[in-house]
């Protein structure tokens, strides 16, 4: 099957990118904290609990009809703009990457028509699956995959107490509230920030893999999305 990726919303065939390898994805490096103990074999290692980023590299060739370097500028382009960072792979269907940064290697060209080079992805270590972004209800919730940053969204009016696996954050309502556990935000849904809003950690709402309950004050509608996401 032929390969392909999506990045930014846009296919690499839509750019008139052909890739030329297949894909290899790292598997991300725990992180560890090592020290040196005098009299002690070895190191002692202590496990952070966290990983590494990844970076997934993609070899690109391509062909011109056009004006000589049309291609390589318009994938520049596409490749460096700001946009979503959403890398999506087509042998991998239902997951995504989140990138932080894309490097891309010089134009090699054997003919003047014809070139080729490689974009390197940083990515964050974890891919996630696209069927958690959807919605889900509260009550007992079971994430099958590695702890997640979920966002929580709220509607009402008033102050009102939300707890996740016996942590509670208290929240004054006003109408709508997201609060974004994974950038550690809270907001309303036109943009503005009600990080005062709320009281609690945010660290204390995310989802533990097995089963998780989530519960809220009569009165306030609670919609979860998880944002699943595995190794």
């Amino acid at each position: 099957m032929k390969q392909d990726i999506e990045y930014n919303g846009k296919a690499a065939a839509q750019m008139k990118l052909l890739i030329s390898e297949e894909i290899s994805i790292p598997s991300p490096k725990a992180k560890y904290t090592e020290y040196e103990i005098t009299g002690r074999d070895g190191k002692l290692l202590i496990d952070e609990g966290s990983y590494d980023d990844i970076t997934i590299n993609i070899p690109f060739n391509y062909a011109e009809k056009d004006d000589w370097g049309t291609v390589f500028r318009s994938a520049k382009a596409w490749l460096f703009r700001r946009g979503n960072r959403i890398l999506k792979l087509s042998r991998l269907s239902g997951y995504f990457y989140k990138v932080k940064k894309v490097e891309i290697s010089a134009d090699e060209r054997s003919i003047q028509r014809a070139g080729k080079f490689q974009a390197s992805f940083l990515c964050e270590p974890y891919a996630y699956l696209e069927d958690g972004l959807n919605e889900r209800e509260t009550g007992t919730l079971y994430n099958p995959y590695e702890r997640s940053h979920p966002t929580y969204q709220i509607t009402g009016e008033g102050v009102c107490s939300m707890t996740v696996n016996g942590s509670t954050v208290t929240a004054n309502v006003g109408q709508n509230l997201t609060i974004n556990t994974d950038l550690m935000l809270a907001y309303r849904e036109d943009g503005t920030l009600q990080n005062t809003s709320i009281s609690g950690d945010y660290e204390d709402l995310y989802l533990r893999p097995g089963d998780n309950t989530i519960s809220i004050t009569d009165g306030f509608e609670l919609k979860v999305i998880p944002n699943w996401r595995c190794l």
